[in-house]
């Protein structure tokens, strides 16, 4: 019996000047900060699109139908599913996403951010594949955090009392995965687009209107 596909859920924020991206205003403005924050998000988009690893779902805050949407939700690729990321905190967000995918849907699913254009279809693909064969798949990024973690089951552990956006996210995540003597298959290490420094690392012609 061929694996179950899993899906591929993007969390993101909706790209509205002065309240994403806001370390980056100091380099681009509230604007071109925003403006970036979603050509990434779009990039994101299509790259899970393009893996064709599995269903695509936007897990979006605001709600979907919130105004902060109304301009992005006409362009969104068609495929897409829309859903609203739970309450909480980001790790009780994540969490649910994952319980509601693994033990609600009964699929693994991948889960994964849209700061990090390295992130291609290609590498997605891999990490679909690699959760085949392990409990858990983890891409981290320079800054010690992960732009994607991929599970079989809910795993809330994973998820709480983590100390979020500081450099202890990725190996505090990779202990607790050992504890719980998951298989893991980690990534190569990406990086995140930040800061004002992470610009760098922006791939040749990615950018956003006025940048």
């Amino acid at each position: 019996m061929p694996a179950q596909r899993p899906r591929l859920v993007i969390f993101a924020k909706a790209p509205v000047a002065g309240s994403v991206k806001t370390r980056l205003a100091p380099a681009l403005g509230a604007q071109g900060a925003a403006a970036l924050a979603r050509r990434m998000l779009d990039h994101t988009l299509r790259q899970a699109l393009a893996a064709d690893a599995g269903v695509v779902e936007l897990c979006m805050s605001p709600p979907p139908g919130d105004p902060a949407w109304r301009t992005m939700a006409m362009e969104l690729p068609e495929p897409v599913i829309r859903t609203a990321q739970a309450a909480g905190d980001l790790g009780q967000r994540m969490a649910s996403a994952v319980h509601r995918i693994t033990a609600g849907h009964g699929q693994p699913v991948l889960l994964m951010g849209t700061d990090c254009p390295a992130l291609t279809a290609a590498r997605i693909s891999e990490a679909a594949r690699q959760l085949q064969a392990h409990d858990a798949v983890l891409v981290p990024v320079a800054d010690g955090g992960y732009v994607l973690i991929g599970l079989k089951s809910p795993c809330p552990a994973l998820f709480a009392d983590m100390p979020w956006s500081t450099s202890a996210v990725a190996a505090r995540t990779l202990q607790r995965m050992a504890a719980l003597d998951l298989r893991v298959w980690r990534g190569p290490l990406l990086h995140d687009i930040d800061e004002p420094a992470d610009l760098v690392h922006l791939p040749p012609g990615f950018s956003a209107p006025g940048i």
